[in-house]
């Protein structure tokens, strides 16, 4: 580990402290833990009368909170764009040059923890659902390649600029200053600590914050691993004619909470890191086969094409209010996915990103990885639309019923080498799955210690059980997977306020630790001189 270069008025814990922290919190503990065992409950019980709870719930969310996380999201990606043009940008995260990542390591965990299973199968079958049923500020074109253009520029919406600039810009700033020049423990009530003071960090206040937004990352990280059981199963079943079964979910689910679990016991330097930068890797393995014997033209031009787009209608797009059970399905949806991450992602890219400048940060975050993510969702999302174009019927008609598996396999058996790209490119989403479930397991470890360090048999525990709770589900088909992912969007509402304050903390932090650092002073003497 390098060594801290320590700003005025930085606090460092005593050995003692550092112990104290690695204790449970258990009243997080408990009130984290309590909703999920309550759902779960219910669910087997009655999984028809708790769909319809939280589909009620998911309702009154969307309709009540929408217009706010639009505005939100739109705030967070222009107020950060606008710390990193600036000179408070040089400020480097934890005062020091020293980093504990390579750039591609870092940039990998960065990745890989928020597109998860997206990556694959979201990016395969939502370009071909707004393509088949055009989104309403795209309705003028259907069945044609301006058709095509105009369903890649709205996914490019829902996983682009805003999407990624929630996660970690701003609050990455707030947490990376409060951690590690103030001595504050990594924790999402720290993000209120400009506001509360010392209120927030004891008691049960804090206490709520962190069980919220654990609550809304443990969603958000079970149902994307329920889904791949039963993903998979069908994707086993079509390439192998294996019975897609619940003994085939299960060992599919008791697979990867393995993978996932034996990773977050290793810390993010090692197995984090490593398994993080393998699945870039095939990723772009995948990407440089498909771009050269895929329909190449078609996918380059297509791309160009509707991240124009995507820039032109950006602010229409972002702020459009018109249909609102269409944005309750989509924009609202993935809104509230991502704001569920938000806290728990800032803290881990907090402490993967010591010794980066701001801006550095900002740039990786709300603009290096949504254009990466974008030409992704062309180069598979895209591929699908140029066969969906050549031979009407290939892709939609296996996404009938909103099939997201079957939209995949039938994008990667029209590939060359059909079969082998379709077992890669499930081989990918499992690695996808688990790159996030290793990573929220030890940052949910991180807020039950208050310790950047969790220990190991916390991770284990929260590993194990987000699995156990991802099987149970399983067990009554999609209604309680589904049902978990519209759980995600009511947790979101919480989980948005607590974001809210960055919007002003994060300016006025920068600036302090630029000045701190000498670089505002040193920039206006540049300037007398």
């Amino acid at each position: 580990m390098s060594t801290e270069t320590g700003l005025a008025g930085a606090t460092r814990r005593t050995a003692a402290q550092r112990e104290q922290h690695r204790a449970t919190d258990w009243r997080v503990f408990v009130l984290s833990a309590a909703p999920l065992i309550v759902f779960v409950i219910f669910s087997l019980l009655d999984v028809t009368a708790m769909s319809a709870a939280i589909n009620a719930a998911f309702a009154w969310s969307a309709n009540m909170f929408g217009a706010y996380w639009q505005i939100l999201l739109l705030a967070t990606f222009f107020i950060g764009l606008g710390i990193a043009a600036s000179r408070s940008g040089n400020a480097r995260l934890g005062s020091t040059r020293d980093t504990d990542f390579t750039t591609f390591q870092w940039m990998s965990v960065v990745m890989c923890t928020l597109l998860a299973g997206g990556g694959v199968f979201w990016s395969a079958a939502e370009p071909i659902a707004h393509f088949i049923t055009p989104p309403p500020m795209f309705t003028a074109a259907t069945g044609t390649q301006q058709a095509a253009i105009n369903a890649l520029a709205e996914s490019f919406m829902h996983w682009g600029f805003l999407a990624w600039a929630i996660l970690a810009s701003l609050t990455g700033i707030v947490l990376s200053h409060l951690h590690y020049d103030r001595g504050l423990p990594l924790l999402p009530r720290t993000l209120l600590y400009p506001v509360f003071g010392h209120r927030v960090m004891h008691g049960w206040f804090g206490a709520i914050v962190d069980a919220v937004c654990v609550i809304a990352v443990a969603a958000g990280t079970i149902g994307p691993i329920g889904f791949l059981g039963l993903q998979l199963g069908f994707g086993l079943q079509v390439l192998f004619g294996l019975p897609n079964v619940f003994a085939t979910q299960a060992l599919v689910i008791a697979g990867l909470t393995a993978i996932y679990v034996t990773s977050a016991m290793t810390g993010i330097t090692r197995g984090i890191r490593i398994l993080s930068a393998f699945n870039v890797m095939l990723a772009l393995g995948l990407m440089a086969f498909v771009l050269l014997f895929g329909p190449t033209a078609f996918i380059i031009n297509s791309f160009v094409q509707g991240f124009g787009t995507y820039l032109q209608k950006f602010i229409p797009m972002a702020t459009y209010r018109g249909d609102p059970q269409w944005l309750s399905y989509w924009t609202v949806f993935f809104w509230g996915w991502f704001l569920g991450y938000g806290p728990l992602m800032a803290m881990l890219v907090a402490k993967i990103s010591r010794g980066r400048t701001i801006r550095q940060m900002i740039i990786l975050v709300s603009v290096l990885a949504p254009v990466i993510t974008t030409f992704w969702f062309t180069v598979l999302g895209g591929s699908g639309l140029a066969y969906e174009l050549a031979d009407p019927g290939s892709v939609s008609n296996a996404f009938k019923g909103f099939n997201l598996p079957a939209a995949l396999l039938a994008i990667t058996q029209q590939m060359p080498l059909g079969f082998l790209m379709s077992l890669l490119f499930l081989l990918l989403t499992t690695i996808f799955v688990a790159t996030t479930g290793d990573s929220m397991t030890y940052a949910i470890a991180m807020v039950m210690t208050a310790d950047d360090e969790p220990r190991t048999s916390v991770r284990v525990f929260w590993g194990i059980a987000m699995g156990a709770v991802a099987l149970i589900l399983v067990t009554l088909g999609n209604g309680g997977v589904s049902a978990l992912q519209s759980f995600i969007v009511v947790t979101a509402v919480p989980v948005s306020l607590i974001l809210l304050p960055s919007l002003w903390t994060a300016p006025m932090i920068a600036r302090q630790m630029a000045r701190e650092q000498g670089l505002l002073e040193t920039a206006h003497a540049v300037k007398s001189a």
